[in-house]
Order: structure tokens, then sequence, then C-alpha cells
């Protein structure tokens, strides 16, 4: 590009940023700000710490006529879903309607549903009644004993339990948050069993799984709570704590430098895994824990359970005895096959990528085209590397027209945010339904590819899948950048602080956070800060790892206000005590390289009471789908502005704030805007060579 050409772009973007926050005093005012509502339905729990992961042991329970069952006859199930119940717990009569429902759409499927009863005192007649509107889609059973309560580890009676087909714990929670204490809604927001289910069956993990279940606590004294536990084993339990937490990566073909597939692999690698969990480097979470004590917010906690640690830590030091083989684990899928289950549309690299067999390479961008006819709008998105081993990290950006030119891409991917994204145990989003990102009419997506060599010269040729909404959502996923593309990293700075800020121009529902900072980042932290100016920790990541670029994504969305501002500080280590400091003697600046350094905190996010498709940007000059410079969208924040619909812009429909700078595109001087000045800005935007 030449100099005068890339003028032109800087005082283009310029422009269109004072456009966009025109826009955004009249977007604002227009948005629909939802209620205050404090949650009192389920809250997330750590999925560890609630059983998920665990096997289950063979119990012996009866059903309301007296027949006695096992467990393990349910086998051939796809999965089992333990449903507790009592027809004298207020919440557990509102669900049962609900769970005869489920029972009736997912039995045919392959899915076993037991409705447990362990209050004595409940009446048979009420109990037979219940049974009864079930069909056969259910077997009601009388666990009066508490049998098989305690092995499932049920609190509340409303609590379920699924067990996939190794009665290995998928799911421990609430059925949906339709009714709770002292509330209840017309129609549940969340349905966490159907949405469990339906990932069990696609051969993948929940998105939730495991929270409270609001409900009547459970009271069980009975003779099986003084059962000793059975010992600790690698097939029952050695083999899930691994499954859940490590397999992941280390399995065939991924990025783990050894398997853990197989118990001769574990003990073969006892004493490295028991060093790195010792330290805290593994499973790869860095979010600092609450020092309240409250439960995690993330969905997505990565990190070991203090009884999964204990439990690991003294297999691997004691003989580590292998148990039974039949209570092992379902083996691990094969690596091309999809989490997401079947994709409705696959987009892979036209030609392959050679990656050499050492040293370091520089990032590659590989646009493919997807040729859509029409807009569509994702529910689900997997990215699969080609050769798992030499693929660090994806970032997918979605593009219009020609956008595919990658000079200008550095600093306005920071701004405009990714629109999928690969790391090492990350590959997968799936969205709750009602959620979606849009994926304009012949879009391109444009892959920046992280490859690491890997001692053998390989060609990688990685894909995409998406799943397609059968309609357009509710809320529309955003994703933008708090960034601050000026930072200087002094040479020899061991811990060097930037800071980069994003005030809110209308309300906002956050749904997770992305850091990224290249081999010089050490820390950051997300903050929020009010009106009155107080400030609160979001996300504190005292210990940051290029290694691992985590998603950390919010159980609840988090609501927050306009006019509050999100702060994202980072800390640089710039001296040669840094291992994987390229060059301790430079200053560091911006750069799309490893050896250049990023300041960026991506933010997820959705702007409610917006319609889909028209939902305003936090990232006004930024490279990103449905972003200003989209020529409808700059038609959209000129009708916007453009309040008595005379085609011009004049008077107080020109924001005082922006007078100076908008005025700039008053071509023939007469003080007024037209639209067709505006879009004077899409030739500038492209200025050709």
């Amino acid at each position: 590009m030449s100099r005068s050409n890339r003028l032109l772009w800087i005082l283009s973007a310029w422009m269109l940023a004072a456009l966009s926050a025109a826009y955004f005093v009249a977007a604002a005012d227009s948005i629909e700000s939802p209620s205050t509502v404090v949650r009192q339905g389920p809250r997330p729990l750590k999925p560890s710490d609630h059983g998920v992961g665990r096997y289950t042991a063979e119990v012996e329970f009866r059903d309301l006529a007296g027949k006695s069952h096992r467990l393990s006859e349910f086998s051939a199930a796809k999965a089992t879903v333990v449903c507790m119940t009592s027809v004298s717990c207020p919440l557990s009569k509102k669900y049962l309607p609900t769970l005869v429902d489920l029972a009736k759409a997912y039995a045919p499927r392959g899915v076993q549903f037991l409705l447990v009863n362990t209050v004595a005192t409940d009446k048979p007649d009420e109990m037979q009644a219940a049974a009864a509107s079930l069909g056969s889609h259910a077997l009601y059973v009388n666990d009066i004993t508490g049998t098989l309560s305690l092995a499932v580890g049920a609190k509340t009676t409303t609590d379920v339990v699924v067990l996939d087909a190794t009665r290995t714990v998928i799911y421990h929670g609430a059925v949906d948050d339709q009714y709770g204490f002292g509330y209840s809604l017309d129609a549940p927001r969340r349905r966490y069993l159907a949405e469990a289910l339906d990932a069990v069956l696609a051969g993948r993990s929940p998105e939730v799984a495991a929270c409270v279940a609001p409900g009547c606590a459970l009271t069980i004294e009975t003779k099986a709570s003084a059962t000793p536990q059975p010992a600790v084993t690698y097939h029952n339990r050695i083999s899930r704590i691994l499954a859940q937490n490590c397999v992941e990566c280390h399995r065939s073909g991924g990025v783990g430098p050894f398997d853990l597939t197989s118990a001769a692999e574990v003990s073969a690698h006892a004493a490295m895994i028991k060093q790195v969990v010792e330290r805290g480097v593994m499973p790869p979470w860095f979010a600092a824990p609450d020092e309240s004590g409250r439960p995690s917010p993330w969905a997505n906690d990565r990190s070991l359970s203090a009884a999964d640690k204990a439990d690991l830590l003294t297999w691997l030091d004691g003989g580590r005895p292998l148990g039974d083989r039949r209570d092992g684990i379902a083996p691990t899928p094969r690596s091309d096959e999809w989490q997401i289950g079947k994709p409705d549309a696959v987009f892979e690299f036209a030609q392959p990528v050679s990656i050499k067999a050492t040293g370091v390479m520089p990032y590659r961008n590989v646009v493919v085209e997807t040729n859509l006819p029409e807009e569509r709008w994702v529910q689900a998105i997997e990215i699969q590397p080609g050769v798992l081993g030499v693929v660090h990290h994806v970032l997918v950006f979605a593009m219009q027209g020609d956008e595919s030119d990658s000079e200008q891409d550095d600093q306005a991917e920071g701004r405009g945010g990714y629109w999928a994204i690969y790391v090492p145990g990350n590959s997968t989003q799936i969205f709750p339904q009602g959620f979606a990102k849009r994926l304009p009419k012949g879009a391109k997506l444009r892959f920046q590819m992280h490859y690491t060599p890997s001692g053998m010269a390989v060609e990688d040729r990685t894909r995409i899948g998406l799943i397609f909404a059968d309609q357009p959502p509710e809320h529309e996923v955003r994703v933008a950048g708090v960034v601050n593309v000026r930072l200087r990293i002094p040479p020899g700075a061991d811990n060097h602080e930037e800071v980069a800020t994003l005030r809110l121009p209308f309300d906002v529902q956050v749904l997770g956070f992305l850091p990224h900072m290249h081999l010089r980042g050490k820390a950051c932290r997300y903050e929020v800060i009010d009106a009155d100016g107080d400030s609160q920790t979001l996300l504190d990541i005292p210990r940051y790892d290029f290694n691992w670029q985590l998603l950390y994504n919010y159980f609840d969305p988090l609501p927050l206000e306009r006019g509050t501002t999100l702060k994202f500080t980072a800390w640089f280590d710039n001296s040669d005590k840094n291992p994987a400091n390229p060059d301790a003697t430079q200053t560091v600046r911006w750069g799309p390289q490893t050896y250049d350094e990023m300041h960026l905190g991506y933010v997820e996010y959705y702007v409610p009471g917006v319609k889909p498709g028209e939902t305003p940007s936090l990232s006004p000059v930024g490279r990103f789908t449905g972003g200003a410079r989209d020529g409808s969208n700059i038609e959209k924040i000129f009708r916007s502005l453009d309040r008595n619909d005379d085609g011009e812009l004049a008077g107080d429909e020109i924001p005082a704030g922006q007078r100076e700078n908008l005025l700039r595109l008053d071509a023939n001087k007469d003080g007024v805007i037209t639209l067709a000045e505006a879009q004077r800005l899409l030739k500038l935007l492209r200025p050709r060579p």
C-alpha cells in the first residue's frame, strides 16, 4: 500500500469512528434495557466437585411394585437419567410434567429414565398416580433404603444425574431454571437436562455439566451409608479423572507429548504427571480462585478438584492398582469425529500448508471461500486442525466482499474480535438455544494459523465445521477487544504494565473473556469500573501462559450497564529472566508475530433487546462480521441519526461532541450531511494502490 493510500485509510477509519460514536448516542437510547433480576435459580458448581466424571458403583434397588433392579441392567441404554422426585415437595410436583415430557421425547432415542423417590412418608396412592403419568417411558423407583440416591450423590428432590453407558456421571444438576423457591417462570430460559442429553447423544460433553438443583434437601438415613467405598483403581476412578481433564490433548494425534489413554501409558509417565499436578501446571486453568470461597462463575473451569487431585496423587504414589476392566470408561473417540455432531457445512483449506520440521514459523493467513448463497446463523462451531501436533492456536475472522487483504488486519482484529477460535483443549463453541453468530452471504473465512514445528515436516489442512440454527436467534453473539495498540515495552523490563479501557455505550451481557498476549505476557486482569469510579475484578490471571489461549465462559451472563468501563491490564516480562523472550535488548511494540507483542482482552457478549443482525458493536472501527465497514451498516447508522427522515443530518441530529469531525464529510459545505456524502467513506476504506 502506498503512503498516500495508507493515510487515506487512517483518515477514513478516524471519520468512521466519529460517525459510529454519534450512532452510539442514538442507539443507546433505543436499546431496551434489561430489567434488574437477581437470579434465584440454579447456580454453577465445579463439575468434579459435584460428582461429574465419577464412576457409579453397581447397586440394587426396587421399583414401586417391589421388583428388584440393578443399574447394570440398563447398560444397553445410551444414557440413564436418575431423576429425584417426591409427591410431597412442591417443586418436585411442579417438575413432574416436565419430566414426563422429557421421558416421552428421549426414551425412543435410547435414554432410560428412573424417577427416584426416597421420602418414606410419601403416600403410595400419590406415587402410583405419578408413576402412571410416565407410562412405559420411565421407571418409578421407591428408594426407601436410599441405596440408589446415595450411589449417584443426589442432594435435593429435583436433582437429576445423567450416566453414560459406563455409569460415568456426565451431568449432575437441575432439570431447567423454570422453578425455584419463591419464583416461577412461564417458560425456562435454560433447559439443562435436555441440553446435557443432546450432548451425550451427539458424543460430546455438556456445555453445563453441574449446577445446583433447587428443591427440598434430601435426608437419607440408610445402612448403605455405612457401606465401605471401593478402593481407588485405574478403571473405576483414575481413567475417568484423566478422561475428563487430560485425554483431550494426551491421545493419539493430540498436541500432548504422550498418550494417557491406557494404564500402561499413565504408569510410564507417573513421575511427570505427579510433578505437573503438584505444581498446578496441569490441567491448564489460570484464573485465580475467588478468595470469598464462592463457587467458580466459569462454566468451563478446568482446574482439578481437591478430591480428584488427592485420589490421583495417592494412586500414583501407591501400587497403581488396575481394578476390574469392566468398570472402565468407553474408548476415546477418534480424532476425526466431530464433537458438535454432524456439521451442516464444512470448510477446509483448498491447499495444504507446509510445516517445516524445526525452528519457528510466522503466523500464516489462509482465506477459505464459503460461497454461501444466503446469510446463516451459526449455532455450533468446531475447528479441527489437520495435524494436531503442530497447530498451536487458530483465530478465524469472517469477512465480507473483498476484505481478504490482510495488510491492515493486525490492529483492526484487536478491535473487531475473532469469529471462531481453536486452542488445545478448546476446539468447539456451542451456543445455547436462542444464541448464535452471524455468517453473511458469501462470507470468506480467514484463518490466522500459529504453527509450532514438531520435529517432522508435515502438511496441514485445517477445517471448520458449522451447525446452523433453524431460525434467527433471539441474541446475536459478538466479540470485541479491549486493546492498546500503542504499547511499548522497554528492554529488560521484568514487570511492565500496560492498560486498555473500553467504555460501554449501551447495556451488554458478557458471555466470557479471552486474554491474548505473546511470549512476554506475564499476567493480566479484567476489571469493571462503574459510573462512580468503583472497580471490581472480573477475571484475574496471575500467571499467564501463551501456550494456552483459554476462553473463560460465564455460567450466567454478566450484566454490565451503559456508562461502565471495562479495563484490561496486562503485565509483561521483557527481561532475560523470561526464558521464552526472543530478545531482551529490544523495545517491543504491537505486532502480529510471536516476537512482537499484543495487549488484547477479547470480550464475548450480546446486547439485550436488539434484533439479531442489528446488534451494535463495541468495536466501531474493527474488521468483523456485520461491522461498520459494511455499507448497509453505515446506512443504518445514518438512518438512526436522521430523526426527521429527510435524508440529511443537520442541526442537533449531529451530536455536538462529534460535530467538527462529522462536518468534514460535508463535501459541498452547506452545513448538512447527506447519505451519499457519508458513503464516501466506503471508497476511502478500500483505497487501491
